[in-house]
């Protein structure tokens, strides 16, 4: 079943690989969800660490938007990302999840995992946002 279209613009990154964004707002976490396809690959024929980096980048900052509150998601930048490849995922949907793990009126840490259709974890980034207006 499709999800309904987002209440936030898609941005240029989302469209070109095509992920998917759902929010729970009232819980603060974000998913990205893609399904992987050819283009998706790189030259091993896994996700490309560029595309996991870039979903765990988006869940985590989408969190980290909703930490700030409002009716519209605040606009953040990312401060700092440190990112952990432990599995190559080869086919399927894979699923980030970003939540808070802390932060003020300007900043906030947020993490990100990225999992396999299996549950596998496959990567997984701490981060820190900044709100900007």
């Amino acid at each position: 079943m499709p999800s309904p279209p987002p209440d936030f613009p898609i941005s240029g990154a989302q469209g070109l690989i095509g992920y998917r964004v759902d929010l729970e707002r009232a819980a603060g976490r974000a998913e990205v969800v893609l399904d992987i396809a050819a283009p998706h690959l790189n030259r091993n024929e896994s996700l490309h660490g560029g595309i996991i980096a870039m979903m765990l980048d988006s869940a985590a900052g989408f969190a980290a938007s909703l930490h700030f509150g409002g009716d519209e998601l605040a606009r953040v930048v990312t401060v700092s990302l440190t990112t952990q490849f432990m599995a190559a995922v080869h086919e399927g949907r894979v699923v980030a999840r970003g939540t808070i793990s802390g932060g003020g009126r300007k900043i906030v840490c947020a993490d990100a995992e990225l999992r396999d259709a299996a549950g596998a974890l496959i990567a997984k980034a701490p981060g820190v946002f900044k709100r900007v207006s």
